[in-house]
């Protein structure tokens, strides 16, 4: 819960008891705040602008430091500046009250404060430098290690930060699956690159996995002894896992929760073709196929934020291209047609939090590059080029990719910021496939 108190607000974080293979989803996220609570004097977001920031010295609190200070970094919201030297006249670090021309002098429009507070809770504040006044200010439990599972609960107060700064969400408090190509397991890690653990039992090939949108969930598919291709359904808080009933189809892949986290798309393969089907996520039944499939394939389903439409590929015309329809399955129709004339087939679509792109993989000269398309202006626009690189998915901003690329000598995970084309590598044990980004893991408790 949170308190007010004295305008201030206090973050009461429960207690993290989490063993390798489950999620954090019982933590706190924001309570909603008033304008005084936001800095907006000279920070206006803007797209390609970035203000400076400053995340000052924490004596006692080095670890959580560096977390905040690199997901602030990461975030690409910020031009964050390193201290080289403190102010003049600080003490343990800065100074009392904050020496403001110093830090506007580093090219710093922000300043971020933490501080220990009374028994395990930790201080934030957020200065804005031209005003010279403390914009938001909260206090929260958290473990001062800033080790393990305890690393969320910073990530989210980075999260906070960006949203108090710019008024825009963050990618911190989120994980990232994937396959992991020795093992073939799926395997998760924290955005930052951090917490590395196997989700998927040892022993067992799976692929495709996919997160449910509160992130409790994740669905894959899973090789079976008999050749077979059942779709498992696995709670991340216990372990448990559930075959889903697949119907006729004896291999079924790709597949998608709707955003309410009550259906779920996949593909079922036959001697026919692929078609996609969707059943029951709550009951587990009530299969119902959406395409014909009969003589094309068609597969790699994906929703709409709103749940109402349908991206997904298909070969009924040649060439794998990016279809779309109604959640019922009509209403199907090209929504971003196969190139002749430069560039090959297209695959593994996936629509943007905010619904207004597409993202996807399409061959370049035999070679798979990540691509955008512009639902508005109903237009592609090419992302990478080095290397191939392929299956992206969206961060909860809708502005980071994570996507595969072997440009370093084999297939690892990289992020892309679509707004500048800033790169940067999350390493895995080794090489990495189908990543699928969460959204925001905190939720009220």
């Amino acid at each position: 819960m949170s308190v007010q108190s004295g305008g201030k607000t206090v973050w009461r974080l429960g207690k993290l008891a989490v063993s390798a293979h489950v999620l954090i989803v019982a933590l706190l996220l924001v309570t909603p705040l008033g304008a005084q609570d936001t800095v907006r004097v000279g920070i206006t977001y803007q797209p390609g602008v970035r203000p400076g920031l400053v995340v000052l010295p924490a004596p006692g609190l080095d670890s959580i430091q560096a977390i905040v200070a690199r997901d602030l970094d990461f975030s690409d919201r910020f031009e964050v500046i390193a201290l080289t030297q403190p102010p003049p006249g600080a003490s343990g670090g800065q100074t009392t009250p904050l020496n403001y021309a110093f830090y506007r002098a580093l090219g710093a429009t922000l300043a971020v404060e933490l501080a220990p507070a009374s028994g395990d809770f930790v201080r934030m504040r957020l200065y804005d430098l031209a005003a010279e006044r403390v914009g938001g200010e909260v206090t929260l439990a958290l473990e001062r290690s800033g080790v393990g599972e305890s690393r969320m609960a910073v990530h989210g107060l980075s999260d906070e930060i960006v949203r108090r700064a710019t008024g825009q969400s963050g990618i911190a408090a989120t994980r990232i699956l994937f396959l992991n190509h020795e093992d073939k397991r799926i395997w998760r890690v924290d955005s930052d690159g951090a917490g590395l653990v196997p989700v998927s039992p040892a022993g067992l090939a799976v692929m495709s996995a996919v997160w449910s949108p509160d992130g409790s969930r994740i669905a894959y598919s899973q090789f079976s002894r008999d050749g077979g291709k059942p779709i498992v359904l696995q709670t991340l808080g216990t372990g448990t896992r559930a075959v889903l009933p697949i119907g006729a189809t004896k291999q079924n892949i790709t597949p998608a929760f709707s955003p309410d986290g009550r259906s779920l798309l996949y593909a079922g393969m036959s001697e026919a073709g692929t078609a996609l089907y969707v059943l029951n996520a709550q009951d587990l039944c009530c299969v119902e196929r959406l395409t014909t499939g009969r003589f094309a394939e068609n597969f790699s389903p994906a929703y709409s934020p709103d749940g109402r439409r349908v991206v997904f590929v298909s070969t009924r015309a040649g060439g794998q291209q990016i279809y779309s329809m109604a959640a019922d399955g009509t209403d199907q129709e090209l929504l971003v047609p196969f190139d002749y004339g430069e560039t090959g087939n297209s695959n593994a679509p996936e629509w943007s939090p905010d619904g207004t792109s597409i993202a996807f993989h399409r061959e370049v000269n035999r070679a798979p590059q990540v691509w955008i398309f512009d639902l508005a202006a109903r237009r592609p626009r090419q992302l990478t080029s080095s290397g191939r690189n392929e299956d992206p998915s969206w961060g909860p901003d809708s502005r980071h990719l994570v996507f595969v690329s072997d440009r370093t000598g084999r297939r690892q995970l990289f992020v892309v910021d679509t707004e500048t084309n800033r790169v940067r590598q999350i390493m895995t044990p080794s090489s990495a496939r189908l990543p699928a980004w969460s959204r925001t893991l905190l939720r009220s408790h």
